[in-house]
Parts: C-alpha cells; sequence; structure tokens
C-alpha cells in the first residue's frame, strides 16, 4: 500500500522512501538503510531547545539498549546541518540527524508544520512498512516507549 505525500500514515502503510543529508555528511535513503534493522525516524522541531534535548538525550543515554536490537535512530528537523554537528556536539549524540531544510521529508511523513517540523515519530521494519507511530510524542519517555514498541514487534 502506497500513500500520498502529506497524508497521515498508519501502521502497515509502507514507509515513504526519502533522502536528507546527514550530520555525519552522508546521506539517508530510506531503502538503502532498511537491511540494518528497525529504524526509528523521529521528528523534532528544533535543535538545542528543551523538549528536542531532552527527546535526543534519552536516545542518547538508551543508545546501547537499541543497539541491542539493532535498531537505527535517525533525528530529523528543519535545522541545516550546521545546526546538526553543534547540537550533536553539545550533547555527545552518538546518531545522526537529517537536515530537512526543504522540508520534503516532513511533508513525506505528514508532519510539516509551519516552520518546524511536528513531533512524531515512525517506527519503520526490515520490509519497509511503518510498525508504529507516535503523533503525541511525550520526549522525557520516549525512548524508553520506542523500546518497548521494537522489542515487542521483535517478539512477533
Amino acid at each position: 500500500m502506497s500513500v500520498a505525500a502529506g497524508s497521515f500514515l498508519n501502521p502497515g502503510d509502507k514507509a515513504p522512501d526519502v533522502t536528507a543529508p546527514l550530520s555525519d555528511g552522508t546521506t539517508f535513503h530510506l531503502n538503502e538503510w532498511l537491511d540494518k534493522g528497525p529504524i526509528v525516524l523521529y521528528f523534532y522541531p528544533k535543535d538545542d531547545t528543551p523538549g528536542c534535548t531532552a527527546e535526543a538525550c534519552g536516545f542518547r543515554d538508551d543508545f546501547t539498549a537499541f543497539r541491542r536490537l539493532n535498531a537505527t535512530i535517525i533525528g530529523v528537523s528543519y535545522d541545516d546541518l550546521e545546526s546538526h554537528k553543534k547540537f550533536i556536539s553539545k550533547y555527545n549524540l552518538p546518531f545522526p540527524l537529517a537536515s530537512d531544510t526543504d522540508h520534503s521529508v516532513a511533508q513525506a511523513y505528514g508532519v510539516a508544520g509551519y516552520g518546524k517540523a511536528e513531533r512524531a515519530t515512525f517506527v519503520i521494519g526490515k520490509d519497509g512498512k511503518i510498525i508504529y507511530v507516535n503523533r503525541k510524542v511525550d520526549p522525557h519517555n520516549h525512548s524508553q516507549e520506542i523500546q518497548e514498541v521494537i522489542g515487542q514487534f521483535l517478539l512477533n
């Protein structure tokens, strides 16, 4: 099942195949990353703001647990690569951030807000289908929630 750009995506839908530059100098192309395991594609409004920092640091603090689950974490915002690099350096984030300055990735996932991406997370399976969607993220306990989702998915 394919979904039109900007539509609301649900579990079971095919994840839009997006491309964006990453903070580590590489390019994120969804279909090229699927074989690595579940992908946690989380959208957030802005680098170095309180909620976004709490969310990113939660993923950072639990990064070893995500590695054990073979999960890849990619954060996405409208910030440019320079902003992402500063954010990563300041908080020692061990995962890359995608720069969506043209808003195309957020639009494809239906989370393009005015001036910033909406806070939302999509967990994508190796088959390219969306496993889980959260559009009402609590940045303070989000990492634990996503670990549980992936753990349950892997058990099934």
